[in-house]
């Protein structure tokens, strides 16, 4: 009779390792998880700020009062300069 319990002790202890394993496997996924996805809200929050630049420098040159074509090439130039920025953030990102 101890023998049967002491059988069946042992089977529980085995099966609580496999579930805790099991559970550990797990929670090493979720957070691996969690670190890209706060990796990538961190990328988005960036690309948030990057855009919200980019519409204060629009809003500058389009108050701005200059000619049309001066503003024009302002705007084309600032546009320029932004575009390479993005490259070089991408670039360096990598």
């Amino acid at each position: 009779m101890i023998h049967e319990e002491l059988q069946k002790l042992e089977k529980l202890a085995v099966q609580a390792g496999k579930k805790m394993e099991s559970i550990s496997a797990d929670n090493e996924q979720l957070k691996a998880r969690l670190a890209l996805l706060e990796l990538e809200i961190q990328e988005r929050e960036q690309e948030i700020h990057h855009f919200k630049n980019k519409i204060k420098i629009s809003n500058i040159v389009d108050n701005r009062p200059v000619n049309p074509e001066d503003a024009t090439e302002m705007s084309d130039l600032i546009n320029n300069y932004i575009q390479e920025i993005d490259h070089l953030i991408t670039y360096l990102s990598e």
